[in-house]
C-alpha cells in the first residue's frame, strides 16, 4: 500500500491538488480543490492510487457484492476498483438535483453494497447513495474514497477508507479568512450540473 507521502506525492506531481478559493459542492469555501479528474486523466498515477484503495478495501471489507459511486466524480475510481476487486460496479446520477439508478442499473434486495467516490467531505453524496440502497432493501456495508477530507465532521458515521486524508479547513460564505476574501470564487464541482 501506498504510504501518505507517497499518496501526496502523486496527488500534487498530477496536478489533482490546486490552491484558489474554491466553493465546494457543500457550498462550503475552501483554499485547496482536490481535482481527481487530474489524477484519473493520468492512468499509471491512478492505478497506483486504486490498486492502494483496493487493497485498504479488501482488508477492511471482505464481504460484499456491488460497488455505487456517485456521478460524476465516483464513476472512474468506482470502475477500478470493481475491476481490480472484480465486483461489479454500477453508477447513480442526479436527476433534477436527486440520485437515481439509470441506465437499466438496480440494486439486489439483500445485498451488501459499498459505495466508492473521489473525495468525501460532508458526505452528502455518499448518504445519497446510501438512500438508493436502503430503498432498495440491500445494505451499505462501507464507505471509500482516494481522498478524505472530512475531518471526521462527515455526517457519514461509519468508518470511511481511503487513501489519504488531507487536513484542508472550510468555511461557511460569511466566515471567510482574509486571503480568500480577496479572491473570486470558483465553483468546479459537478453536484449542479
Amino acid at each position: 500500500m501506498l504510504s501518505y507521502e507517497e499518496s501526496l506525492k502523486i496527488l500534487k506531481e498530477t496536478n489533482a491538488l490546486i490552491e484558489g478559493h474554491f466553493i465546494l459542492s457543500s457550498g462550503l469555501h475552501s483554499s485547496k480543490y482536490v481535482q481527481c479528474a487530474q489524477l484519473l486523466s493520468k492512468p499509471d498515477k491512478a492505478s497506483q492510487i486504486c490498486k492502494s484503495l483496493a487493497e485498504k478495501i479488501k482488508s477492511t471489507i471482505s464481504d460484499f457484492d456491488l460497488i455505487l459511486s456517485p456521478a460524476m466524480g465516483g464513476i472512474v475510481i468506482g470502475y477500478e476498483i470493481g475491476r481490480l476487486l472484480k465486483k461489479e460496479t454500477i453508477f447513480s446520477e442526479r436527476i433534477n438535483g436527486e440520485f437515481k439508478l439509470r441506465r437499466d442499473f438496480f440494486i439486489k434486495k439483500g445485498s451488501k453494497v459499498i459505495i466508492v467516490e473521489d473525495v468525501i467531505t460532508t458526505g452528502k453524496s455518499s448518504l445519497e447513495c446510501s438512500k438508493l440502497i436502503k430503498d432498495a432493501e440491500a445494505i451499505t456495508v462501507g464507505y471509500a474514497c482516494i481522498i478524505d477530507r472530512s475531518l471526521d465532521k462527515s455526517l457519514i458515521k461509519k468508518n470511511i477508507i481511503s487513501q489519504i486524508q488531507l487536513n484542508i479547513p472550510t468555511y461557511a460564505k460569511e466566515n471567510l479568512p482574509e486571503n480568500l476574501l480577496s479572491m473570486k470564487p470558483v465553483k468546479p464541482g459537478s453536484r449542479n450540473i
